[in-house]
């Protein structure tokens, strides 16, 4: 069993955030696990994507080959498309429905949405609102990834809690269970 994924979004959304996350969930449950960023992040805003490649067979490669993508977790819905030569014809998209305008040139959201509609599938939510409804407005992250969780074969929800668990617990109680509460309102949420 595999499962190749692109996180994407742009400098402070919390992308690595999430493949941290991830990453822990695997190494826990004995994955085979292969990690590559490719980021602008040198200043806010800026283009931030990072591949991971979870196997129960040895990876050889970090990097994912166009078409070969299984998912594509994306905290904004432009850059869910700009990563769509990675995604494989059964592949998944799933990701914030609020734009983040960091370009003079951002599409208009109508053509935006315009161009998600006509994809097989996508799983889109207002993961700000959700993240705030949660208590915890900075959350909209760990909403992301609790969407994205129900789409995971490779890794169970509790395992991310977990991992969610253990990435945090070095900022108490109250940041850890701020992160779970925005986690499970997304996996529990419907697009």
């Amino acid at each position: 069993m595999k499962k190749d994924i692109i996180l994407c979004g742009v400098g402070g959304q919390g992308i690595l955030s999430i493949a941290t996350i991830i990453g822990e969930a695997a190494t826990k449950a004995g994955l085979n696990l292969k990690q590559a960023e490719v980021h602008g992040m040198s200043q806010r805003g800026g283009d931030v994507q990072s591949h991971l490649r979870l196997s129960s067979t040895p990876i050889y490669s970090d990097l994912i080959a166009q078409g070969s993508a299984d998912m594509i977790i994306s905290m904004e819905p432009m850059e869910s498309l700009r990563y769509l030569p990675y995604l494989s014809t059964n592949g998944k998209i799933v990701t914030g429905s609020k734009a983040f305008v960091n370009i003079p040139n951002y599409p208009e959201m109508p053509y935006v949405q315009a161009e998600l509609d006509k994809l097989p599938s996508v799983d889109m939510l207002d993961i700000d609102a959700v993240a705030k409804d949660a208590g915890n407005p900075r959350g909209a992250n760990m909403v992301l990834l609790g969407m994205a969780a129900r789409h995971f074969e490779i890794l169970s929800a509790q395992q991310l809690r977990d991992a969610i668990r253990t990435v945090f617990a070095r900022k108490g109680d109250t940041v850890v269970e701020a992160n779970l509460k925005s986690f499970n309102a997304g996996f529990g949420s419907t697009d």
